[in-house]
């Protein structure tokens, strides 16, 4: 019984190799890359609490155009994965061309409502209500770090286009090089303009901006110079710009299938920032917590979430192949070892709580608020694991309509309304209301868990 289990649940070597090879790159990216924004944010958290919660501010708002990109890169990439397991590179080809062509709309739009907007969107997050924090002083670091952060918008939406495609094909390495290389310069730099360091010109946030810019063309062209050198390697970038005609029938079947992914990781994002607004009216004090504890929940969950993205690839080159029942089966070992994976994360994101907030430059009102956070956050870790791991089996299925309604529908029909109305009309203590808020993500666990158990997701899209 024990073995019968054990083999249902758990996979042998040859499974755990293949799940290692490519989502070790995947990994050591997304840590480096989460490391360093840990780095950063206690660089520039030693600068002050003004100057922290200014850069916090913008990077929320930031947080929605990187899902934004996100989702519009993921739309075409559940085609272009099942095309790669059919070893079809001119639907590679016409999928990478659609996401080129959805990068440069999507720069044009961000960079005019960053320009044009700027003022409201940070002041809707700067309210009075604590003892720490001057209003006034993080609206113009904010502001300041924003119109230098700008220049980095384009080798990010670019840089996207061509790390995802190889991603889906497989290909993990490249761009954790490319993401590790830029790493070592936003951090190096940041080091040098925020501080003023051999010579440099100390900066403060304004340095912090442009390294991170800098960091970001770097990787651009890693990833694009090498890609075009190794055309044998990457077939699909062969006369990619050649022209940017597209089947009709795949624009159309990427907008009903991907529009939903496009609108969810929209939503979902936007969704987390009016989350995080509602908490900020109880003052800068809860800004600045919420930020303590989003920099390091990012690094320790790296590895679950890193997840998701190796679930989407396995299960759909397999659903390319319509080998079903076979994704079926690595779909349940990679959502137990996502879970498991969590569970060790949280114990460790628990014992932290008390010490790391203390590396900051703040104040002790901070500090305690975002030790708080963080236990709440360990606590419901698990939970987020499983969602991620079957949000990413039912979009890698095609099931974009049910993934919108199982991710952006929910945050905006539980979360937003909850920290809202708890936020606005009672006087619960603001790591309650936090605790009540991430306690529906169990809810949502459960949803996920009924919707993958039904089988709904076992789809080959592409013909």
């Amino acid at each position: 019984m024990n073995t019968t289990i054990g083999k249902k649940y758990f996979g042998n070597k040859a499974f755990y190799r293949k799940v290692f090879f490519i989502a070790f790159p995947i990994i050591i990216q997304t840590l480096m890359t989460n490391l360093v924004g840990l780095l950063d944010n206690v660089m520039v958290g030693r600068l002050g609490t003004d100057q922290m919660t200014g850069v916090s501010v913008v990077n929320q708002l930031f947080f929605v155009f990187y899902l934004l990109v996100f989702g519009g890169m993921s739309a075409a990439g559940i085609f272009s994965v099942q095309y790669f397991g059919q070893e079809n590179h001119e639907g590679v080809r016409n999928t990478f061309r659609i996401k080129i062509l959805f990068g440069l709309f999507t720069i044009l739009l961000v960079t005019f409502i960053f320009l044009t907007m700027n003022h409201t969107l940070i002041h809707s997050f700067l309210h009075e209500g604590s003892q720490s924090g001057n209003i006034n002083a993080t609206f113009d670091y904010a502001k300041s770090y924003l119109f230098i952060i700008l220049i980095g918008i384009p080798p990010i939406v670019i840089s996207n286009a061509y790390s995802t495609t190889l991603k889906e094909g497989g290909e993990t390495f490249i761009p954790m090089v490319a993401s590790v290389s830029s790493v070592i310069i936003d951090l190096v730099f940041n080091y040098l303009l925020i501080f003023g360091k051999f010579g440099f010109p100390e900066l403060g946030v304004s340095g912090a901006a442009i390294a991170t810019g800098m960091s970001r063309y770097v990787e651009f062209f890693i990833v694009v110079i090498y890609t075009h050198m190794h055309k044998k390697k990457f077939p699909f970038i062969h006369r990619a710009y050649r022209s940017f005609k597209v089947p009709v029938s795949l624009v159309r079947n990427i907008v009903l299938k991907g529009s939903p992914i496009l609108a969810n990781e929209f939503l979902w994002s936007l969704g987390l920032t009016f989350q995080a607004q509602a908490l900020s009216t109880r003052g800068l004090a809860a800004i600045g917590a919420i930020n303590i504890n989003n920099t390091i929940s990012n690094v320790f969950n790296i590895v679950f979430v890193t997840m998701g993205t190796t679930i989407a690839i396995i299960i759909g080159q397999l659903l390319g192949a319509e080998k079903l029942e076979e994704a079926r089966d690595a779909n349940r070992k990679l959502s137990v070892l996502s879970v498991l994976i969590a569970i060790s994360t949280s114990i460790v994101l628990a014992i932290l709580a008390p010490f790391f907030p203390h590396i900051y430059n703040t104040t002790g009102e901070i500090r305690h608020l975002a030790s708080q956070f963080i236990l709440v956050f360990a606590l419901v870790t698990p939970f987020n694991a499983y969602t991620n791991a079957a949000y990413f089996t039912l979009r890698s299925g095609g099931k974009t309509i049910v993934t919108f309604l199982f991710d952006s529908c929910f945050i905006w029909v539980v979360n937003v309304p909850l920290s809202m109305i708890l936020c606005h009309y009672t006087s619960l203590p603001i790591v309650t209301i936090f605790l009540i808020v991430n306690c529906s993500e169990a809810c949502k666990a459960f949803i996920g868990g009924a919707l993958i158990r039904k089988g709904i997701w076992m789809n080959t899209i592409i013909q």
